[in-house]
């Protein structure tokens, strides 16, 4: 047996000592090979399928996910989490995150009692070991299991398997919430957030397969695959581009030209060790504080005619 397929036998091997599980299931590319493989190794009967309804959590990616379930033959329910009713969420600290899966998984929690289930499981895998991941710390705090990555699986091994299971999302792009397209300690709010989702909604319906639009204040900072750049040099697409986003409240429209990459807003702070990039996150934040408390004491006189 060779060394990736020893690690579905052991991640069905995890599943069936769990007994039964509700399935953290948001219809992207870990979820759904999780959720197929609980299904496999446990039984329909066994595995409760989630679907969180939140502002950060698109309209078209729940569609997507209520599909697949289905197609899948698991049962699924929907809940609605409410990370903008929670302070540290909104205000974007560094460990936004974290108070994310917290609401999240408290909520999950709360139905595998419900419904006698075992435990919860989410799709979190052995490549999420190499970032700052704070929604795992809250994972870990709450009991939430996860398989994939006490199975030592990766991203590309997920999508290999999913590939061979038939699976549509095997070659699905990654997807973050709409939250990361903020800057750390940039208040999240609900008209941003919609303004992100119809803003690369919009791109996707022209055919850009990957895209991410970082807010930065007024301007929206594009994020393609490099190997869609050309189609930008298409003048109507630009102009389409361009109306689209001015209509929605941008007032600068910028490519970013290293292209798309997960976390960029993490950029500023890659010179620093972890420890230090945390304080330099901070630093910015008493920054902004110390900005804005000089702005409401020294008002600005405005123009005079």
């Amino acid at each position: 047996m060779d060394k990736i397929n020893s690690k579905l036998v052991k991640l069905k091997n995890i599943l069936k000592s769990l007994k039964s599980v509700v399935v953290a299931y948001s219809g992207g590319v870990d979820s759904t090979f999780l959720l197929k493989a609980a299904l496999e190794a446990l039984g329909r009967d066994n595995v409760l399928a989630v679907t969180a309804r939140s502002e950060t959590y698109p309209a078209s990616e729940y569609k997507d996910a209520c599909r697949l379930a289905k197609d899948l033959g698991a049962r699924r329910i929907t809940i609605s989490t409410e990370e903008l009713k929670i302070e540290n969420f909104k205000a974007n600290p560094v460990n936004r995150c974290y108070y994310c899966k917290d609401e999240l998984f408290g909520k999950l929690k709360g139905l595998a009692a419900k419904y006698n289930l075992s435990y919860v499981v989410d799709g979190a895998n052995a490549d999420d070991l190499k970032d700052i991941r704070y929604g795992m710390q809250a994972a870990r705090v709450l009991g939430v299991r996860s398989p994939l990555l006490e199975a030592k699986i990766t991203k590309s091994e997920i999508r290999k398997f999913s590939k061979a299971l038939k699976l549509p999302t095997w070659d699905k792009p990654s997807f973050a919430c709409l939250a990361s397209r903020f800057p750390f300690y940039d208040n999240i709010t609900k008209e941003n957030l919609d303004r992100i989702d119809r803003a690369e909604s919009f791109l996707r319906r022209l055919g850009f397969k990957q895209v991410r639009l970082r807010l930065h204040k007024d301007i929206a900072r594009l994020e393609f695959y490099k190997a869609d750049f050309k189609r930008l040099l298409n003048e109507n697409i630009r102009d389409r581009i361009v109306r689209k986003l001015k209509g929605l409240g941008f007032k600068y429209i910028a490519l970013d030209l290293e292209g798309y990459r997960t976390g960029s807003m993490h950029e500023p702070y890659a010179a620093f060790s972890l420890p230090n990039r945390i304080k330099a996150i901070a630093a910015r934040r008493q920054v902004l504080e110390n900005s804005k408390k000089a702005c409401a004491a020294n008002p600005s006189p405005g123009i005079r005619s």
